[in-house]
């Protein structure tokens, strides 16, 4: 069976590297003096076992570094529990999204509840002063941003429970605060949502609802006055969790008899406010949300189903048995206060994933532009950028022949006047060169700018943040 063309994205960088002064194609514009930090799966084999799911593997952190147009790179392995147990044994030692860690009969003798794992592979983040890496699991990963060393997990000092978290928290400019939510799963199911000050430790638990069964929520949104949970109708069966011994994500369920369900919550005294129903649908990430004319407008990407999870197993990705599920479809729902039925709009005709605003200038606002990658033919894995304006309903595309781009990541230029001034940072893969470069777009003419690159290629990652400084104290740099 023939293999993808881009297998090359799912292959290890064995090297952890720092390089100078990498080679630019084009310039580099000079106020961009901060650092991209990405997290990804840097491996996707421990000894002779491999993972099953793109999510799976070990995660690898990434750091373009800008001063004076010239850039820096630098790689380590983010060194979790999960990831110095594997590499001790020369197996996989934790369960992780789509893959079951096989035990010996004395290991499940010694240790007979399986162990969370702390692989923090998905999105980088502050907690209280510290830079983090987050997964689904409660376990932020907290390394040094200038030499990308692991220093520790992430301490609260609360009590504030759960099993299951997003690793896209929100924050609240004019709080100076995070929101995000977990997931409880004892003694009974609950959708904990919490507040936490910016530079603190401490979670402020704002609202408990509970649930029969907690729905598979990869992100959710915020809009000036409340939170909004989708309920897809991917619901977790916390029996099969226990006994089944099957990965994680293969305990939940499609239900499509459920339809969809928005729960908005208030951000003054947690209570839910409104609840609407839509058909069944399944997305993983939100884009924006705010309010309007008595309607929360709701911004996310699509799929008819959760099918999308099992496009990405990669078996599925590696040998196209069929056609690769990889991007989505923009949507707007409308879910008015005064009405339990909540319908949407189409925003573009191009798929689209792994989308980013303005985020500091419009989250919570109405908005213009969206940024994402897609795919160029319907079947394809992501092969193009794209960029959205959501109030005309234009794109404009970047493609390269033989390239895959990552997660577009938008950074403002300084004294920006209009939303899209700045530029788009995204790492893409070369297959035909083998190897990677970090692309720079002008986010307003969509054309190149440059591309740095770097001597080898890195596996495909999924978010990252641009940070202005690396001194821990302004917290206006966050994104999602």
């Amino acid at each position: 069976m023939e293999i993808a063309p881009y297998h090359l994205g799912f292959c290890a960088t064995a090297q952890e590297n720092e390089l100078k002064a990498l080679p630019i194609q084009g310039s580099i514009p000079q106020w961009l003096t901060g650092s991209l930090i990405r997290t990804g799966p840097g491996t996707l084999k421990v000894g002779q076992q491999s993972y099953h799911h793109w999510f799976d593997g070990l995660a690898m952190l990434r750091k373009f570094s800008f001063k004076d147009g010239q850039v820096c790179f630098a790689n380590r392995f983010l060194k979790s529990q999960a990831y110095q147990e594997a590499i001790a044994k020369g197996k996989i030692s934790r369960g992780e999204f789509g893959t079951t860690a096989r035990h010996s009969l004395l290991e499940r003798l010694s240790d007979p509840l399986p162990r969370l794992t702390d692989n923090a592979t998905v999105n980088i983040t502050m907690q209280g002063e510290c830079f983090t890496s987050v997964t689904e699991s409660p376990f932020p990963i907290v390394f040094d941003p200038e030499t990308l060393n692991t220093i520790e997990q992430f301490h609260y000092q609360d009590h504030v429970l759960g099993q299951i978290t997003t690793a896209h928290p929100h924050f609240d400019y004019q709080e100076n605060a995070v929101y995000s939510y977990l997931v409880n799963l004892v003694p009974r199911c609950s959708y904990s949502i919490y507040r936490m000050d910016a530079y603190s430790h401490q979670r402020q638990l704002i609202s408990s609802v509970r649930v029969k069964q907690p729905a598979y929520m990869h992100t959710f949104a915020m809009t000036e006055h409340y939170l909004l949970l989708v309920e897809f109708p991917l619901f977790l069966s916390r029996l099969s969790l226990m006994f089944s011994g099957k990965p994680y994500i293969e305990n939940y369920q499609w239900k499509p008899e459920k339809g969809t369900r928005f729960l908005i919550i208030s951000k003054e005294n947690g209570k839910v406010i409104h609840s609407a129903q839509s058909e069944p649908f399944f997305a993983f990430h939100h884009v924006n949300a705010f309010e309007l004319d008595g309607e929360v407008i709701v911004d996310l990407v699509a799929y008819p189903d959760s099918s999308v999870i099992q496009s990405l197993y990669l078996e599925s990705l590696l040998h196209q048995r069929e056609q690769v599920i990889a991007a989505g479809e923009l949507r707007r729902y409308h879910v008015p206060l005064n009405n339990a039925i909540a319908d949407y709009e189409v925003l573009t005709s191009e798929p689209i994933e792994l989308p980013r605003i303005n985020y500091q200038r419009c989250n919570t606002h109405p908005y213009q532009f969206v940024y994402g990658v897609g795919s160029s033919e319907s079947g394809n894995f992501i092969d193009q950028l794209v960029k959205v304006d959501v109030q005309n309903g234009t794109n404009q595309l970047w493609h390269s022949h033989d390239c895959y781009p990552g997660e577009p990541v938008f950074v403002a230029a300084p004294n920006a006047i209009f939303e899209n001034e700045g530029i788009i940072l995204s790492v893409v893969l070369n297959v035909q060169a083998e190897n990677s470069f970090l692309l720079v777009l002008d986010a307003q003419s969509w054309n190149e700018l440059a591309r740095v690159k770097l001597p080898y290629h890195l596996p495909f990652d999924f978010h990252g943040q641009y940070f202005e400084t690396l001194a821990s104290t302004d917290r206006r740099q966050l994104h999602r």
